[in-house]
């Protein structure tokens, strides 16, 4: 039966050493408490690190590791601890951390950390390869291993694999800066689905793939030589059952019950009844903007100083990687905050702020979750906030109002919360204000909607969402019509063209037979190339015929000492072996000088496009422009030509990167239809990799063996992934001549 093999930096599991014994107790927080249930209901097992390094494991309980790990259905990958510093604490939070969170300043660049992300992401790869079965699905989370999609489909190319990326993503424009930026973004390809918490982490992924990878993208698609990978967006929920019942208990616990900290919350309210609480929980961490609230909370009291002891913030900032120099140096600037402003504002029976620098248990959490009328949560940038939704969660009255940072993921469901620019102290302090005299009513009607919305979206749903849409890519590989030419459908070709008698062959050039390239001039055919082509028209019994958009010049010159049948500008031009090129159809040019100057505009207007004059029509590519600036000019262009050109007899052509121009009675199906016509042939074959070639599939006898280049929709029987695999078919046909 299939599982599914779930994998993050660290297992959800906490394990500690004390004298000489183990100690297993699940995680809290984070991934580890979101995808808990998902974990414990299915058929899954979860990789990850333990949380002790190899040195900190004594030689006698590494099996006793593993083993109360497999009882959780965990497995533990096992760190050095030079590989946490350069993995964890280097790469992953002093490199990928600081720019996904547009803390520039931040980032460091080394060559060290990023070798050593390199080697542990193949540890954790080689890992699940090693619980891999065919049939299971594999689902790879966040940042520490966006390497890891990758390595697996190397070694298992038809796994599913799915990618959460639970951090913001990104603009183009920031990630680009990242030395290793195709790396990351091929590592991360790996997957057949990848999520993201929101719509412009999603959009500015896909913006990264196609202007620095230059695959196409359309809508939430990439398309790869070998597959489409979805890309989509899953706002993650929580476990709203666990802190809504959580509250419950709360309120019906009976003051023997209560713990310490609820005692002193309560001592509080009861003495300054009029009072409010406002909570604020976080990580210590720069990009949560916990020094700008303590700022903005500051500039509140200045300007509405009616609040002082009437408000208290409650601040809890739970330790964070206290070994990253900015986390220390943060460290230091809340302290002295925080002391600056108790020193200013305080008085005998008041303090402005409770600050708590430790984690808690989770019922002390609750206690402030329940407690604390309004929360403040004003992150600089934040991919979801879970904390934002643990608080409505447990509102089991309805009551309290949350103000949240436009910064943070969850404000984009949260739109009932009152939403600020974290960086507007202004803003803040009038958010604070609103916060402070908001009627019930109000609390109540805002509060209703977010608990309905948070209840039906919960962890659980957000787990089984990514699952099916994971799930559903395995069927959409067989969506196409097309069907992959594997090693037994390519026999069984074989089988058919030793046995035919006479055959054919059409191959189209660019994209088949050689990669495109930024410079048409630069495609030029290789020796080894030439020789193959060479070889398989050698047989008297096939003929070879090399079908293309070239002009005839460049085509001509390129093929002219191989003796080899070529059609060019789609069918325009013919030229038999050893003879001289002709005019295959009638066609006019002299609409050629009216349509130049609209073209010529378009590459004044649009950077890194030129013109491609041929004797019979007129190509615009535009390759090397930007891809999204591309894409509009070339649909803007394409409406203004065929508004042009209409009862003209001209079409446009829409190739790969590229807009062509030319005379509609013109194409390779017509081409390919004349060379059959009076032949006997048994056995036919056209190759070819975009929609000018679908001319030709479609052309062609059913009984024809037409084949796609690349995952495309197409009217060919067959499709190869790429042109190494073209190669590889052609030396088949070569190797049964």
């Amino acid at each position: 039966m299939s599982k599914t093999i779930i994998i993050s930096n660290r297992l959800p599991l906490q394990i500690s050493i004390e004298n000489d014994q183990l100690d297993v107790t699940p995680s809290v927080g984070g991934l580890a408490t979101g995808l808990k249930s998902f974990h414990k209901d299915g058929d899954s097992v979860w990789i990850g690190w333990p949380g002790l390094t190899e040195e900190e494991i004594p030689e006698n309980l590494k099996e006793e590791v593993q083993k109360k790990a497999k009882e959780e259905n965990c497995v533990a990958v096992h760190l050095t601890s030079d590989e946490i510093d350069g993995f964890y604490y280097g790469f992953s939070n002093r490199t990928i951390w600081p720019l996904f969170h547009y803390f520039m300043e931040y980032t460091e660049s080394d060559d060290q950390f990023w070798r050593v992300y390199q080697q542990v992401n193949q540890k954790y790869a080689d890992e699940i390869l090693k619980h891999y079965e065919e049939g299971d699905v594999i689902w790879v989370h966040d940042y520490q291993l966006l390497l890891v999609p990758n390595m697996i489909r190397e070694k298992a190319p038809e796994a599913v694999i799915g990618f959460f990326n639970h951090i913001p993503f990104p603009s183009y424009e920031v990630f680009r800066t990242l030395p290793w930026r195709d790396e990351v973004l091929k590592g991360v390809l790996g997957a057949d689905l990848i999520g993201f918490h929101t719509y412009d982490y999603e959009r500015h992924f896909l913006s990264s793939v196609s202007r620095i990878l230059r695959h196409q993208v359309d809508f939430n698609e990439v398309t790869l030589p070998d597959r489409i990978v979805k890309v989509d967006s899953f706002p993650m929920g929580i476990d709203y059952k666990k802190f809504e019942q959580a509250a419950l208990d709360h309120f019906e616990s009976t003051s023997e019950n209560q713990s310490e900290l609820q005692r002193r919350l309560d001592h509080h309210l009861e003495a300054t009844p009029e009072a409010k609480m406002i909570l604020s929980i976080d990580r210590l961490d720069y990009t949560k903007g916990i020094a700008h609230r303590i700022r903005a909370y500051e500039y509140f009291l200045d300007k509405y100083p009616e609040y002082i002891e009437k408000v208290r913030l409650v601040m809890l900032a739970v330790p964070s990687r206290s070994n990253v120099p900015q986390y220390r140096r943060l460290k230091r600037e809340v302290d002295e905050l925080v002391g600056r402003i108790n020193g200013k504002f305080s008085t005998v029976s008041w303090t402005p702020i409770w600050y708590f620098y430790r984690s808690m248990p989770f019922e002390n959490l609750i206690d402030l979750y329940t407690t604390c009328e309004i929360a403040l949560l004003t992150p600089i940038r934040d991919g979801m906030n879970l904390v934002a939704k643990e608080y409505v969660a447990t509102r089991t009255n309805k009551t309290g109002v949350l103000i949240l940072s436009e910064m943070a993921g969850a404000a984009h469901e949260m739109n009932e919360a009152i939403i600020i620019n974290p960086n507007n102290f202004e803003q803040v302090a009038d958010a604070l204000k609103t916060a402070f005299n908001m009627p019930k009513e109000e609390q109540v009607d805002r509060n209703k909607m977010l608990q309905k919305r948070l209840r039906r979206y919960s962890v659980e749903k957000w787990a089984q969402d990514f699952m099916k849409a994971l799930r559903a890519t395995r069927e959409n590989r067989d969506s196409f019509k097309a069907t992959r030419i594997t090693p037994k459908i390519s026999d069984e070709i074989m089988e058919q063209f030793r046995k035919a008698e006479k055959k054919i062959l059409f191959i189209d050039y660019d994209g088949t037979l050689v990669n495109f390239v930024d410079k048409p001039e630069d495609a030029k055919p290789d020796a080894e190339l030439k020789e193959l082509i060479r070889s398989l028209n050698a047989s008297e019994d096939t003929d070879v015929i090399l079908i293309s958009g070239r002009d005839k010049n460049t085509l001509g010159s390129w093929w002219k000492d191989v003796p080899v049948e070529l059609i060019s500008e789609h069918g325009v031009w013919m030229r038999q072996i050893d003879g001289e090129w002709e005019l295959s159809e009638n066609v006019k040019s002299e609409w050629m000088d009216a349509v130049r100057p609209v073209i010529e505009n378009f590459v004044d207007r649009t950077p890194g496009t030129f013109i491609e004059e041929k004797n019979y029509s007129l190509a615009w590519h535009y390759r090397k422009a930007d891809p999204q600036l591309g894409e509009i000019r070339a649909n803007e262009l394409s409406n203004v030509l065929k508004e042009l050109i209409s009862n003209r007899g001209l079409s446009v052509l829409e190739g790969n990167k590229v807009l062509e121009i030319k005379s509609s009675d013109v194409n390779k199906g017509k081409a390919c239809s004349k060379k059959l016509v009076g032949e006997n042939y048994d056995f036919i074959f056209a190759i070819g990799d975009d929609w000018t070639d679908e001319y030709m599939f479609q052309e062609l006898p059913e009984s024809a063996h037409t084949v796609k280049v690349g995952i495309k929709k197409t009217s060919a029987r067959f499709y190869v992934e790429g042109t190494p695999k073209v190669r590889t078919l052609l030396e088949k046909f070569r190797d049964n001549l």
